[in-house]
C-alpha cells in the first residue's frame, strides 16, 4: 500500500481527508487530480483578475476585501496542493545535495 495522499478537500469540519490506495490509477485519484488541476487553474485565473482590480484606482473597500477573501481560499488550496505532491516526490536520501 502507498503512503496516505493528502486530498484536495477538506471533511465538514475543516479536517483534512487523506487516501490510501494501492493504485494512484483508482477512481478517487483521478478525481483528485482533477480537483487538484481546477483548483491551480482557478487560482491562476484568480491572479490576473486581482491584478486588474488592484490597478483600478476605483476600486473600493468591498471589492477589496472580496478579492482578499478569494485569494486567502486560492492560497490555501495551492498550499494543499503543493503540499500533497511534495509528499508524493520519490524520496531520494539526499543525493544531489
Amino acid at each position: 500500500m502507498t503512503d496516505l495522499r493528502l486530498l484536495p478537500w477538506s471533511d465538514p469540519d475543516g479536517r483534512p481527508c487523506y487516501l490510501a490506495s494501492d493504485s494512484d490509477d483508482s477512481p478517487l485519484n483521478r478525481r483528485a487530480d482533477q480537483i487538484e488541476a481546477l483548483q491551480l487553474s482557478m487560482g491562476t485565473e484568480l491572479l490576473g483578475h486581482a491584478r486588474a482590480l488592484l490597478g483600478d484606482r476605483k476600486a473600493d473597500a468591498r471589492e477589496l476585501r472580496f478579492l482578499a477573501n478569494r485569494l486567502c481560499e486560492a492560497l490555501r488550496d495551492v498550499l494543499r496542493v503543493a503540499e500533497s505532491r511534495g509528499r508524493r516526490l520519490p524520496d531520494h536520501g539526499g543525493q544531489g545535495e
